[in-house]
């Protein structure tokens, strides 16, 4: 690549929250990321029409994982386009992209037993009803190591970085190396204050390959994750800014392990605390907030620490 592509986020209204997708103004322009349903509407169409583009013109929908805030959106991108674009996503997250009911499956077999709540499937069956414009096939199934082009002399290069969920990707803009992680890259969490993820060993691993390999000059988060002081990022970090935030990300993932295993090790017990049975981890790090609001990511990083220590305890007694 010979020369800087323009990047611009594209900020689209959610509740409580804004949602953030990137796009990036190539010869076939690409859009990272598409929020919910109502994201191409509200959000991108009036942002790219600001800037003097067009929605119809898109060509490339990447998706840096499967949660409902960044493929919320796609199928409703997708028609947009006249269904010209073509949608990436790895290929452990596409289920997500296929079926609402895939939401609720990973509910069920991660935080969900933990929150209490009657009506949690049926909850997050409404939320994925609501909020996921449409079920699709994919595009292109993509496993990392895939090199895209987006026209004239501009590719861009797919990076494994399992951990958030089991298809997390960072889309890297080649010669410029600004990276595009979605959501892995979770510093100190996000508005819940806890950093969530389903595989502490491969999100480790996915923040050591942006470390070490990307090195990114730009790293584009998908929310403004939060730094120990509780400060949070922009969702566009400069190189200092983010090997900053991937060096927090490590430090934080070691706290939580820590916590986490000890607690393992002394035995869960079921208490009336919000944060049962992980209470005493929770107290370890000091964490307060609500372990109940949605995505839940107390839940699930403990939940990830107790099925690695299952694993474990599995494949020793089968030695």
């Amino acid at each position: 690549m010979t020369h800087d592509v323009a990047v611009h986020p594209l900020v689209s209204p959610w509740g409580r929250f804004g949602l953030y997708s990137f796009y990036i103004d190539a010869p076939q322009p690409a859009i990272v990321d598409t929020g919910i349903a109502t994201s191409p509407a509200e959000g991108m169409a009036p942002a790219l029409k600001a800037l003097g583009r067009r929605i119809e013109d898109v060509r490339w929908i990447l998706l840096t994982h499967g949660h409902i805030d960044h493929v919320g959106g796609a199928y409703a991108l997708w028609e947009r386009t006249g269904r010209r674009a073509r949608v990436v996503i790895h290929e452990a997250d596409a289920p997500m992209l296929r079926s609402r009911r895939a939401h609720v499956e990973e509910y069920r077999a991660g935080r969900g037993p933990y929150l209490r709540d009657p009506e949690g499937e049926a909850k997050v069956a409404r939320a994925a009803d609501a909020v996921i414009s449409g079920e699709m096939e994919p595009t292109l199934l993509v496993r990392g190591g895939e090199t895209l082009s987006l026209g004239g002399d501009v590719t861009v290069s797919v990076h494994a970085i399992a951990g958030h969920t089991p298809g997390s990707v960072a889309y890297v803009l080649d010669g410029q190396r600004a990276a595009f992680v979605g959501d892995a890259v979770q510093v100190h969490g996000a508005a819940n204050g806890f950093p969530g993820y389903t595989d502490p060993a491969a999100y480790r691993a996915g923040l050591e390959h942006l470390r070490d390999r990307v090195r990114p000059r730009r790293l584009y988060l998908g929310h403004p994750y939060r730094r120990a002081d509780g400060t949070p990022y922009g969702v566009e970090l400069d190189e200092a800014q983010a090997r900053e935030a991937i060096d927090q990300s490590l430090a934080a993932e070691d706290r939580v392990a820590a916590a986490a295993c000890r607690c393992l090790e002394a035995g869960l017990t079921e208490t009336d605390s919000p944060y049962s049975p992980f209470a005493p981890a929770a107290e370890a790090l000091g964490y307060t907030g609500d372990p109940t609001l949605e995505p839940s990511p107390f839940f699930t990083s403990m939940h990830a620490y107790r099925t690695r220590a299952r694993t474990r305890h599995t494949g020793a007694a089968q030695t």
